[in-house]
């Protein structure tokens, strides 16, 4: 499967202090677990934490789940030790906040390579401030970054933005520069939580709103999200008979010598087929979930 194809619909953080919830998301149905040690987790409780998600990550326990590890900064005093502790385990990435530039992702590669990482080991960058922003460009295309992580809740504080109940349309055209650079470096990228955990068909709507700008999923803070987006993010039946249907069209109509190629009353071409088949691509990911 291509990493760039692989479902990540559904991106849920877990405290790893909790052990309970820990066990507990061995039977959610989220596509992938950030096992979380740093805003969740209270100071005097990260070490418990560290060993919690290093095990949880190497226990083969998770099904088909992708598992990272959301380590602290390296300005923190847990980070270097987080990061180390990472690396020794079999998760597929280590999330990173607050990632600034492209000099501090070579720092954290630097430290994951001195710490024995596997040679898979990649990171997830979370774009949180103005300055993650503006060089957003530059550190995507590192060569450890596969997913870019957008950490909405800091960003709006730091461009004093207010998030309501109205939406969040102030975030939006930062929203969309992170998200034409992931495109250029074709590389996935994650949309930011939504905070009120009970108000389901708000989240419903933000959901199709980071659909519709691209985005390749969504990170989540309640289990009571994950359906909602799988739902939002998966092909539905009716998407994946138009994209075969579309595609046969195109294949006959080229076979018959045909110059202009329609398909219900609508000229297509090879953008549409290119559309339909990534819809057929991505069902196909998803179906090797189950």
């Amino acid at each position: 499967m291509s990493a760039s194809l692989r479902p990540r619909r559904s991106v849920l953080y877990m405290p790893a202090a909790n052990e309970r919830a820990l066990e507990k998301a061995k039977t959610i149905a989220a596509d992938a677990i950030i096992f979380d040690l740093e805003d969740a987790v209270a100071p005097d409780a990260k070490e418990a934490a560290r060993a919690n998600a290093v095990a949880a990550a190497s226990s083969g326990e998770y099904g088909s789940r992708e598992l990272t590890i959301r380590c602290n900064g390296l300005d923190t005093p847990w980070g270097v030790d987080d990061l180390a502790a990472a690396a020794q385990s079999d998760a597929a990435a280590v999330v990173i906040p607050k990632v600034s530039s492209v000099a501090y992702l070579d720092q954290v590669s630097d430290r994951l390579d001195a710490a024995g990482a596997h040679a898979d080991m990649k990171i997830w960058a979370m774009i949180e401030t103005p300055t993650a922003i503006l060089d957003v460009r530059a550190m995507v295309a590192h060569w450890r970054v596969s997913v870019l992580v957008m950490g909405t809740n800091d960003l709006a504080r730091e461009v004093r933005s207010v998030l309501s109940a109205a939406g969040r349309h102030p975030l939006v055209p930062h929203l969309a520069t992170a998200l034409l650079a992931a495109r250029e470096a074709d590389k996935v990228i994650l949309d930011g939580v939504f905070n009120d955990v009970k108000d389901l068909d708000a989240f419903r709507v933000e959901c199709v709103q980071g659909f519709e700008m691209g985005f390749d999923g969504k990170t989540l803070i309640h289990p009571g999200q994950v359906d909602i987006c799988n739902d939002v993010w998966a092909p539905s039946e009716a998407d994946i008979e138009n994209a075969r249907d579309l595609i046969a069209a195109f294949d006959a109509a080229i076979a018959e010598g045909k110059g202009v190629v329609t398909y219900k009353g609508r000229m297509i071409e090879n953008l549409h087929v290119t559309n339909a088949q990534r819809i057929l691509a991505v069902a196909d990911a998803i179906a090797t979930l189950s």
